[in-house]
């Protein structure tokens, strides 16, 4: 591995710990149980509160599988963050909505990406913002053919 490939590979996995630590400290700080998993899991399900979201469709955006989704909303229901429903047309489908404690942690968690963001963007300059813009994108687009290739 080249020196470049290897640098690349040491940032892309430290910044991943890191996000992920960061994400952890920020979830206990709100006193809330939950796992940077699940409140994944609850950011997903609040983008339909109308409605509400399928299990299927929570599996789909996280692109996780649909065990790992439904052990997780059974988990996110006994702990007061979620419910369930069935479509009354069809029983097969089940809705997910968030409970008040559920938006109020969804809230928190977008809160907290927000900031984030704001915080790296406020030390770049305007050129290194669109250079990193312009890096992730390419790098999104990366990972999502790999992804799209590697699926079944």
């Amino acid at each position: 591995m080249d020196s470049f490939n290897k640098e690349l590979n040491d940032i892309l996995v430290d910044t991943f710990k890191i996000i992920t630590k960061i994400e952890e400290i920020s979830i206990k700080r709100t006193g809330h149980d939950l796992s940077v998993s699940e409140v994944h899991i609850l950011e997903s399900a609040a983008d339909d509160q109308g409605k509400g979201r399928t299990i299927t469709d929570i599996a789909e955006d996280l692109r996780i599988t649909l065990p790992s989704v439904t052990v997780a909303i059974n988990k996110l229901v006994k702990k007061g963050y979620v419910t369930k429903a069935r479509d009354e047309a069809d029983g097969r489908k089940v809705y997910v909505k968030l409970t008040e404690k559920g938006m109020q942690m969804d809230r928190v968690h977008r809160y907290f990406h927000k900031k984030l963001v704001s915080n790296i963007a406020a030390g770049l300059r305007e050129d290194e913002k669109e250079a990193l813009y312009n890096a992730m994108m390419k790098m999104n687009g990366f990972f999502e053919k790999r992804l799209l290739k590697e699926r079944p």
